[in-house]
């Protein structure tokens, strides 16, 4: 069986094929997968680049769709032929978060799905939406599900709500079309026109170009009427400050990247002026992923990919994303 396995030492060019065992039928509450698409995070390319460390020759990508071939004693969720996508936190089921590491994240701690079977603790699933294929089901374990939890499963949005998303990436786009489903206002920052274009295609209320305008967390205040409710704050340190001045009193932030920087000085007093909410969050639940899957089937929502590429180019994949030319995510198929 093929798979696409991180090299020693771990960079895009020893990134490649090898061959790894069947891992054969299923045991007690087990699934067998065959998998058939998955989608870029920079988790990923942090972790098949060198920059986050992983285990040895560990299977690349943490998201992963496909069909179910094979079941275990014990399964009652699945059955032979559903549709289903992989969990980014695979022993983290409901309840508040636990776990603050990769240890135990396909693609980084573990396997990942760059392969094309896995058998699984069928937890480690849940049913892809329905008239997903697999490519666009992948982009819900990380992308679409670390937005879904910021905004509605931490952040409770609601109708009318304001909403404030940097960027234009996987994270930030799926933000825009949940914000938008919702009956919420969405503001998009970029430095691409283009870009902004497209987001106000999808819906974008306001789009501000962060290279045009030095100060925008003021002008989206301002256009805001005072502020937002919500920020996706995608770029860490280097836009956080603005973010801060963006937010409404009482608003909330969600600290998702670091694109921007790691560290930095952040204006607590500011922040406390604000009364404001600043959470650090790492994707979510089993249980948000399974409610964000039926809030997707209520809404019609389609994740937007930007491009696709076949397994075999999976570095391509990555050297595509590296340019931050992409609008969306970026889709990987077999």
């Amino acid at each position: 069986m093929k798979a696409m396995t991180i090299g020693a030492p771990p960079t895009l060019d020893t990134l490649g094929f090898t061959e790894r065992a069947d891992p054969g039928a299923p045991g007690r509450r087990a699934i067998r997968v065959a998998l058939h698409g998955s989608s870029l995070n920079y988790h990923d390319l942090g972790v098949v680049t060198g920059g986050m460390p992983a285990g040895d020759r560990v299977i690349a990508l943490a998201d992963g769709a496909g069909t179910v071939e094979a079941v275990g004693e014990g399964v009652t969720d699945f059955q032979v032929g559903d549709a289903v996508v992989s969990c980014f936190f695979p022993d983290w089921q409901d309840g508040a978060p636990t776990i603050g590491d990769f240890r135990r994240t396909p693609g980084d701690g573990i396997d990942g799905h760059a392969t094309e079977t896995v058998v699984r603790p069928a937890t480690a699933f849940t049913r892809a939406p329905k008239g997903y294929d697999a490519v666009e089901a992948a982009t819900i374990t990380t992308a679409g599900l670390t937005a879904w939890r910021a905004l509605v499963g931490e952040g409770a949005l609601k109708a009318g709500d304001t909403v404030l998303l940097l960027g234009t990436g996987g994270v930030a786009i799926w933000g825009l079309q949940i914000a938008k489903a919702m009956g919420a206002t969405a503001i998009v920052t970029s430095s691409s026109g283009e870009k902004l274009e497209r987001a106000r295609d999808l819906g974008a209320d306001h789009v501000v170009n962060y290279r045009e305008v030095a100060d925008w967390g003021r002008a989206v205040r301002d256009w805001s009427g005072g502020g937002v409710d919500h920020v996706l704050e995608l770029g860490g340190a280097g836009t956080l400050t603005q973010s801060i001045e963006a937010v409404r009193v009482g608003g909330q932030i969600a600290l998702i990247g670091t694109v921007a920087g790691v560290t930095g000085d952040v204006p607590t007093a500011a922040l406390m002026g604000k009364q404001a909410r600043l959470q650090g969050l790492i994707v979510g639940s089993r249980r948000q992923q399974q409610e964000f899957v039926r809030a997707i089937e209520a809404t019609g929502i389609r994740p937007v990919i930007d491009r696709r590429f076949p397994l075999e180019r999976l570095p391509d994949a990555f050297r595509f994303q590296q340019s931050a030319g992409h609008f969306g995510k970026i889709g990987v198929d077999w």
